[in-house]
């Protein structure tokens, strides 16, 4: 055999701690980047370091989706993904002779490396000085070994190149069925996380078309292409220069650390031992959340899409990268110490021994609850007066609460659909039910919730989660008695079937019912939908899993407007503020193809000071019934201030907005 599958499985490793390191490298960069005139710059400047900054975050995040390629390649292959890499600054022979990577602030030689890293495979484009590689060396070797062996490349397209012909060579000789042999479903999919190469790999079309996507977008991407992460690199370049004749003295990025690293180096010669120490505990957090978020990303290839988990332990891990995000701009700030008087430090992205997956089960969600925990303690720490340093410190309390909540709430894998529970015993006579002088059962209250008895059901209404959409007082007028004091209804006064069909319109869930007489519950819907109330609520109908807990209801109405008391509920608070926004925005061109599955758990996360986190599958409607968007994984509004709305644009970071649920 030409290429074995430990072969391939081996290179997709180099491909994936390739992808890796210059996704690291990458936000490096950004974190260094000045923001706004507060710090040095004029508006001009400011406004491109801006726009800069990203665009570098941006294609990070596109290298995120190269990970998640490699990743699904791995898996549909038969193999465990890896996460792992090596640290900075990376030793030779890792990378081939002419690969370099290490962590830089942003500058003009760094920009001029993104750019040789980036470009296509018939450029020119030099190294940027300082990271040249410090003598050549051949790791390769042309003689034919079973054992994997490192693979030597001139440009990032000529491996992939190599990589293609392998995975053909491979395919040719086994044929696809034996091949593609991994689970599919352990796979990531657009159901949990919004990445170009999170799509599905079960074949050698789809795999090609893997690897295509990523040299196309980035690495070895041809010189016209305005898209790939060579143009954009490139454009930066030129807009560097034009700023720096206007200004000489225009430095755009803080004097963050070349390679930084949290303990004394053995080798001090190219790294930065920070030993500031409030600068070195933000780099622990940063750190202990990036590792925390590979071991998230890792679980998450263990289960299958069938598990809601694997949806949580993905949010859960893009989450903690925003905050790795907050930590590094933070580090870049802030004093290496007396040994590096004119330099910040900067996060080290150190990884551990071994990232690999944890074994499904309960062991794993009190190891990623109590991890969660810790890291939110250590953010209590640090100094709040700084932005910062306060809004980690949020983010993580409101991660380690989520992360409690929901790895709780996980019972068994997969999860099955909820089945009816069986008929209680027969409702005690009506003689014997406490009654006030109108006729209506005095309720008694659980968890909140008024308990009200009838001969064949008990009749559950919920006062917080009501919006007073009336269908109750008008379709059943004899059952809910409007304007009257003291207990209001009687539900005996209604036949159960007609009463369950009033519940069921109620859009808030506030009220429901069990039945008595061994007729079914309330079911799941058999479409996921959310519905666009005009100048008002979400009202969600779905097998729902609200913040990680296990369906309780399919009927609620989610606060959009940004102001319930009773977040994420609403409480009516959007017609005090009126609160404006259609309930029949435009369809979106193509968003509306059907899907083969329109019901199942529906997962919707109050992010801590962010939007709704939903992934499913989810129909969102206007007031009015037409399609909107389908969705399997989309983030809503909640701040009542994006200008996308029903979807999040990232104003609720503008305007400050403040929920911790």
């Amino acid at each position: 055999m030409t290429t074995s599958r430990e072969q391939l499985i081996h290179r997709l490793y180099e491909a994936a701690e390739l992808e890796h390191n210059l996704m690291c490298t990458y936000l490096y960069a950004a974190f260094s980047l000045r923001q706004g005139t507060g710090e040095g710059l004029s508006a001009a400047e400011a406004e491109a370091t801006a726009r800069w900054r990203k665009i570098i975050i941006d294609v990070a995040i596109e290298e995120m989706g190269h990970l998640a390629a490699v990743w699904n390649i791995t898996s549909a292959l038969g193999g465990a993904p890896r996460f792992g890499r090596w640290n900075f600054p990376l030793d030779p022979g890792i990378l081939p002779a002419s690969v370099v990577v290490k962590l830089a602030p942003f500058n003009e030689l760094v920009i001029q490396h993104f750019v040789h890293l980036e470009r296509p495979n018939d450029s020119t484009e030099p190294e940027g000085a300082g990271f040249e590689p410090a003598f050549l060396f051949q790791r390769g070797t042309d003689r034919v070994r079973l054992t994997p062996m490192a693979l030597d490349y001139e440009t990032v397209g000529v491996f992939y190149a190599t990589l293609e012909d392998n995975l053909r060579e491979f395919v040719a000789e086994l044929g696809e069925d034996v091949a593609f042999c991994g689970d599919p479903e352990l796979q990531l999919g657009p159901t949990e996380v919004q990445l170009d190469g999170a799509q599905h790999v079960r074949c050698l079309k789809t795999a090609l078309q893997a690897l295509c996507a990523i040299v196309e977008q980035g690495e070895g991407a041809p010189g016209h292409s305005e898209t790939s992460h060579y143009a954009k690199f490139a454009r930066i370049r030129e807009e560097l220069a034009t700023l720096k004749k206007l200004n000489p003295e225009f430095h755009p990025a803080h004097p963050a650390a070349t390679n930084p690293v949290l303990r004394p180096p053995l080798k001090r010669e190219g790294r930065v031992w920070i030993e500031d120490e409030e600068a070195a505990k933000t780099v622990d957090l940063a750190n202990t959340s990036y590792a925390l978020m590979l071991r998230l990303l890792a679980y998450s290839y263990a289960i299958p899409n069938t598990s809601s988990e694997k949806g949580l332990a993905i949010s859960l891990a893009l989450e903690l990268m925003r905050t790795v995000t907050v930590l590094g701009e933070r580090a870049a700030r802030m004093p290496a110490g007396p040994s590096n008087p004119q330099c910040n430090a900067g996060m080290s992205f150190t990884t551990l021994r071994d990232a690999a997956a944890l074994p499904v089960g309960t062991s794993s969600r009190r190891f990623f609850s109590e991890r969660f925990d810790q890291i939110a303690a250590l953010a209590a720490t640090l100094d709040q007066a700084d932005p910062r340093a306060a809004a980690a410190t949020r983010a993580t309390a409101g991660l380690a609460q989520r992360a409690r909540r929901s790895f709780a709430g996980v019972v068994t894998l997969p999860v099955a659909p909820v089945a009816p529970p069986s008929a209680p015993a027969p409702a005690p006579a009506n003689d014997t039910i406490a009654r006030a002088p109108n006729g209506a059962p005095i309720p008694h209250v659980v968890d909140g919730v008024d308990e009200l008895e009838a001969e064949h059901l008990t009749l559950l209404f919920d006062q917080k989660k009501c919006i007073h959409s009336r269908h109750c007082v008008t379709g059943a007028p004899q059952v809910f008695l409007a304007n009257v004091q003291g207990p209001w209804i009687v539900p005996d006064a209604m036949d159960p079937e007609l009463l369950a069909g009033i519940a069921h319109v109620c859009p808030s869930g506030a009220i429901r019912y069990r039945r008595k007489d061994g007729r079914p519950d309330e079911q799941a819907p058999p479409v996921n939908l959310v519905a666009l109330r005009e100048d008002g609520p979400y009202a969600v109908r779905a097998e729902l899993h609200l913040d990680g807990e296990p369906p309780k209801f399919y009927r609620a109405t989610l606060c959009r407007c940004g102001g319930s008391k009773n977040k994420p509920f609403c409480d009516g608070t959007h017609h005090a503020i009126h609160f404006a926004a259609t309930g029949e925005p435009e369809t979106i061109e193509g968003k509306t193809e059907m899907p083969a599955v329109r019901n199942g758990p529906l997962a919707v996360d109050p992010l801590t000071d962010g939007p709704y986190q939903v992934r499913g599958n989810l129909e969102i409607t206007s007031g009015t019934g037409r399609v909107v968007a389908r969705v399997q994984s989309a983030k809503l509004c909640r701040c009542g201030g994006s200008n996308t709305k029903p979807f999040c644009d990232g104003t609720h970071q503008k305007i400050g907005f403040r929920s911790d649920r």
